[in-house]
């Protein structure tokens, strides 16, 4: 009977090393991919038996921190590429075609007029200028809506992908569920199943929350429920065309609005929030001050009456397309894609330079030359443009660059704007990218395998392995020899 115990004590504790050497083997072959946590077998006394149960290294707090910082960096990421985007087209004032360096080339091209108001070059050269300046503001435009409408698509698909995240992370949900149930090994479930948070998170703000039985629920980082159950589902209705005026929709979870103006639980974090910020926010600031400068322009270069009867002013060498007067604070919403050159200063549309000279573009009342004809040599009226543009004058003080400014002087406040917005996310991102980096570092170092250690782990177990082999073939040959005098 001893022997028989024996025995079948060895051939336990080979069945057991053979199953600690299997768990080895896994660790081994998933070393090298970053979703595998390192697996631990350890010896339960059963029966008298020894058997394997397999756990895996987990770190909560860790995985915590490593979510919460994929998102924030994503967030910051998203809209930096937006940034990069707008500053490539519209924010370099070293190029010569922002905004701030049309004005300058601008009010160069009105000096050089003024000093000689009968040269038809000079003239040219001017509504050139000012042409260059227009199409500027209105490229600038294009260019603001088309960012928004690139942001408004991948809204969508990361909405998508959440949806397909979710789905996925039910069915794993459910594996981990019943093999937790039937105490199977779930260790290669869990570690799915948290590889399918962690490509959430970098879509929107997750909190985890682990519940009996395995399961996990999840909720957004403002406390609206993801799953719990079941996937809730996540909407958003895409624009398919973006002007100045258009309002990007709001996305929802489970009927729940979570971005957008009056969202009751707003996400903090994530692509998602990334994309939103920079669709709502960021470019409809941008274009505000782009149609704020139109409005600018078309008031510096705007007709007053000149006699006296009480008329009132008139869109002058800039105007917009349905104008009904010279615009006021606040800039209509759009007004920078309207801006466009009067027709009646520009000699390839019917019109004559002598115009922007003498004044009358909205006729005689308007006129600032006293003589009735052939006075070329006037020039202030010229000099009066010159002044009007570095001449103080309000604009909206909404956007912190003061209640007034020249021109030029807003012009410039607003690329340092921009470039300050750019300069700050590049920052984020810098410091976010630091912060994720350090903290899946933190989580790799506690979950990862370390070859070194499942290596020196493999002989230990082969030595165990041969040694509960050699017992066997010790009780077999006694067996034999028992058998052997009994018979």
């Amino acid at each position: 009977m001893a022997l028989s115990v024996a025995l079948n004590t060895a051939r336990s504790s080979l069945q057991a090393t053979q199953s600690q050497i299997s768990v080895v083997a896994r660790n081994t072959a998933g070393a090298s991919d970053p979703t595998y946590s390192r697996k631990i077998a350890s010896l339960v006394a059963q029966g008298g038996a020894a058997r394997v149960t397999v756990a895996r290294a987990s770190d909560i707090a860790l995985y915590t921190k490593m979510l919460s910082s994929t998102s924030d960096a994503a967030t910051q990421k998203a809209l930096l590429l937006g940034l990069e985007k707008l500053n490539a087209t519209v924010g370099d004032t070293d190029l010569g075609e922002s905004p701030a360096a049309r004005i300058g080339a601008l009010m160069t091209s009105l000096e050089h007029y003024a000093k000689s108001p009968d040269s038809d070059v000079m003239a040219k050269a001017f509504l050139s200028s000012a042409s260059n300046l227009v199409t500027t503001l209105n490229q600038a435009t294009s260019q603001v809506q088309a960012i928004r409408q690139a942001a408004d698509v991948s809204i969508s698909n990361s909405v998508s992908r959440i949806n397909d995240l979710l789905t996925k992370f039910d069915s794993v949900n459910r594996e981990v569920m019943r093999g937790h149930a039937i105490g199977a090994d779930v260790t290669d479930s869990l570690d799915n199943r948290d590889g399918l948070i962690a490509q959430l998170s970098e879509e929107i703000g997750v909190t985890v929350v682990h519940r009996e039985g395995g399961d996990i629920a999840l909720y957004t980082d403002s406390g609206v429920p993801l799953f719990e159950r079941t996937a809730r589902p996540v909407t958003f209705d895409p624009t398919t065309v973006y002007g100045p005026n258009t309002t990007g929709n709001a996305v929802f979870i489970d009927g729940i609005q979570v971005t957008g103006a009056g969202a009751p639980m707003p996400l903090n974090s994530g692509n998602l929030v990334g994309q939103t910020t920079l669709r709502d926010d960021v470019t409809v600031d941008y274009q505000s001050q782009l149609d704020d400068l139109a409005r600018g322009l078309i008031e510096a270069f705007a007709e007053s009456d000149q006699s006296a009867s009480g008329l009132p002013d008139a869109p002058g060498v800039f105007t917009y397309a349905g104008a009904t007067g010279v615009p006021t604070l606040p800039a209509t919403v759009g007004l920078a894609a309207l801006l466009k050159i009067n027709s009646v200063v520009d000699p390839a549309q019917g019109g004559s330079y002598d115009v922007i000279r003498d004044g009358g573009i909205n006729g005689g009342a308007y006129r600032y030359n006293p003589a009735a004809s052939g006075d070329t040599a006037f020039s202030d009226r010229l000099y009066g443009l010159k002044d009007a543009m570095e001449t103080d004058r309000p604009f909206n003080a909404a956007f912190g660059f003061g209640a007034t400014s020249t021109l030029g002087g807003f012009s410039t406040a607003s690329a340092s704007w921009l470039q300050g917005v750019r300069q700050k996310a590049t920052s984020d991102v810098s410091y976010q990218n630091t912060l994720l980096a350090q903290a899946s570092e933190a989580l790799s170092n506690a979950t990862d395998v370390n070859m070194d250690q499942e290596t020196a782990h493999m002989l230990q177990l082969e030595q165990s392995y041969a040694a509960s082999a050699k017992l066997i073939s010790v009780i077999d040959q006694m067996m034999k020899t028992l058998l052997n005098m009994v018979g």
